[in-house]
């Protein structure tokens, strides 16, 4: 049972607005302005589970996210997409020309930087959180300074919304995964994703040849993503999240590639969200 989770922000954030819609019943959460706080909720029992943000379909990957659930040994027991809408806010009674600062998460000063172009005036400062930045604002009174957040936030901290979807690519999802502790009781006829990390042997086609395992096994790869090992230079760790229709498929492959000799580890296994 699930009744409390660690999210990266503030409420009005966009992981306080998974923590809404993933659940099926209300659930308590813990503000963290660091992913290493979040994770440190979770290790030390502060909570039940955690919201991480894994990847974005603007800026990619969120690679120091891998790393902390590969180095903590966290299980990814579900997903969820959120359409992510930035949204330009301030005090009430302004407008875009009173403001001379905007304040967010480098992630959505990133995805939101052509809307500024056109606002040169404008300096943009990076800051932990887009919906902490917003409760800044409310609670000094700030005049002559945004946030880029959520609806909710500017509802939360009454501020007033000066333009609406920012982002460059209007089009624009981010994949949160919840993780805990240990591996989650779905059952096996429920699972269809898997999350896996693996360290090839440095030698040719090492790479190619566990791919391979995984398509002839019926493995559908919906994501790769490097990682440098840090005590070995030049050698890598491979995250990667497949699909499949039959849970022992998976099994199959994982035993080959297990007898292969190469490190590979199961990260979660979930329910595919896109399905």
């Amino acid at each position: 049972m699930i009744n409390k989770v660690a999210i990266q922000g503030v409420i009005g954030s966009f992981h306080h607005i998974v923590s809404q819609e993933f659940f099926s019943k209300p659930v308590d959460v813990i503000e963290c302005m660091t992913f290493d706080r979040v994770v440190d909720a979770l290790i030390t029992k502060e909570c039940d589970a955690a919201i991480m943000a894994l990847e974005n379909s603007i800026a990619g990957s969120i690679i120091p996210n891998y790393a902390l659930i590969d180095k903590y040994g966290l299980h990814i027991v579900g997903e969820h997409y959120l359409d992510i809408q930035h949204n330009l806010m301030a005090l009430p009674h302004q407008n875009i020309a009173d403001i001379k600062e905007v304040y967010s998460h480098p992630m959505a000063l990133l995805q939101c930087k052509e809307f500024f172009k056109q606002y040169p005036h404008v300096k943009l400062v990076e800051d932990k959180d887009t919906a902490e930045v917003a409760q800044r604002i409310q609670e000094k009174n700030i005049a002559g300074i945004g946030a880029i957040a959520s609806v909710k936030a500017a509802e939360v901290f009454e501020l007033d919304i000066l333009a609406h979807s920012i982002q460059t690519i209007k089009h624009n999802e981010t994949r949160f995964v919840i993780v805990k502790r240990k591996n989650s009781e779905v059952l096996e006829s429920e699972i269809n994703k898997a999350s896996v990390k693996f360290e090839a042997n440095h030698k040719r086609g090492s790479l190619a040849t566990i791919l391979n395992v995984m398509s002839d096994c019926k493995l559908n790869l919906t994501k790769i993503q490097s990682l440098p090992i840090v005590e070995t230079p030049w050698k890598y760790a491979f995250f990667v999240d497949v699909t499949f229709e039959n849970y022992l498929d998976f099994k199959k492959a994982k035993s080959v590639i297990d007898i292969m000799g190469d490190d590979f580890k199961v990260l979660g296994e979930y329910k595919n969200a896109k399905i």
